[in-house]
């Protein structure tokens, strides 16, 4: 998951200044972070170092990520007016100021393929982008919220603004993973931290188009002449979602991300068509001794046998205080087994 290195002391030695937007936004810090797990761990890919709030941030928003809290905003959004004052707002303004974003995922990508010529594999750069509904989440109530009653509300009291919000914040988002696709990442990925609070009904009604019109923006980036691929992969996660797995995967997706709260050959059989998954060991185990932590790593890969193929992961994110040793044990216990 992208929280990858901040567990680490390489990492928390970079950020003793500045804030966390300060460090997304210069290209050589952000990329010194994404590759900082990749050689501490020896994982297979990177994952790029923002966070689901940049594009806002581009666009002109006033946003902040608080320390210990997460994102905040000058003021809550809440009604008809403050929402089409936001919208206002030209989408086209997050690739005209994404120059930063540009640079690291270029200088990321060159970094990466001298470290691929080291090992003698590939090692692909994974972008990133906050599916809409969380960002609205965040929008509506001005910060992070235990329920997202604000968002959930504003669908009933006032569909009009929910959907101006929502489509205005896929081309927001959309546009910000596509940037990462142009500048040479080669995946993409769309969080939907809190799509978990829905019921499947209102999710297919109200959120399921803004995340496939944020993510048929990134679709529309080609694959890289080369590359042997038709397309780019995209990946689609969500927190507390075992019960939307199977509308999510209705988008067009190349995989589907499963937190830990589901194993993945229920998942598999939820989804009802042949999908890779990724996932989705729980952060927990981090803290567990080392042969139930591995026992479980083997677990969820026999597990994974069921989709057509499987990206191994954490369930959610890494705890910042996890072990970076625990995390280095998983790396060899999945790249060590073999099926039986």
């Amino acid at each position: 998951m992208r929280q990858a290195g901040r567990s680490l002391p390489e990492y928390r030695a970079l950020r003793t200044s500045g804030t966390m937007l300060d460090a997304c936004l210069n290209p050589e810090l952000a990329s010194e972070i994404t590759l900082q797990p990749v050689r501490r761990h020896g994982v297979d890919a990177a994952v790029f170092f923002s966070d689901i709030i940049v594009p806002l941030h581009l666009a002109g928003v006033e946003v902040e990520i608080a320390p210990g809290r997460g994102p905040v905003f000058t003021k809550p959004r809440e009604t008809a007016s403050d929402i089409a004052a936001l919208t206002a707002i030209d989408p086209a303004t997050v690739r005209e100021r994404a120059e930063p974003i540009v640079r690291a995922v270029e200088r990321t990508t060159q970094l990466l393929a001298e470290e691929s010529e080291r090992r003698g594999e590939a090692l692909p750069l994974i972008g990133f982008a906050g599916a809409p509904f969380t960002l609205a989440a965040y929008i509506i109530e001005g910060g992070p919220s235990k329920d997202h009653m604000g968002a959930r509300s504003l669908i009933t009291r006032d569909r009009a603004a929910w959907d101006d919000l929502t489509a205005w914040l896929a081309e927001i988002t959309g546009t910000f993973l596509a940037v990462q696709l142009d500048a040479g990442a080669s995946a993409g990925q769309l969080f939907d931290s809190w799509a978990g609070a829905l019921a499947p009904d209102t999710y297919r009604d109200a959120v399921q188009g803004s995340s496939a019109a944020a993510l048929a923006i990134a679709r529309e980036v080609a694959a890289p002449e080369g590359s042997g691929l038709e397309r780019i992969p995209l990946i689609h996660f969500g927190v507390g979602t075992g019960e939307l797995l199977a509308d999510m995967a209705t988008i067009d997706i190349d995989a589907l991300g499963v937190d830990y709260r589901v194993p993945l050959d229920v998942a598999a059989r939820r989804i009802g068509r042949p999908l890779p998954l990724q996932g989705n060991l729980d952060p927990a185990l981090l803290f567990a001794p080392a042969e139930i932590r591995t026992a479980a790593v083997e677990r969820i890969l026999t597990e994974g046998l069921a989709a057509p193929a499987h990206v191994f992961n954490l369930g959610h994110g890494v705890p910042k205080d996890a072990d970076p040793d625990a995390l280095g044990g998983v790396v060899r216990a999945v790249h060590a087994w073999r099926p039986a």
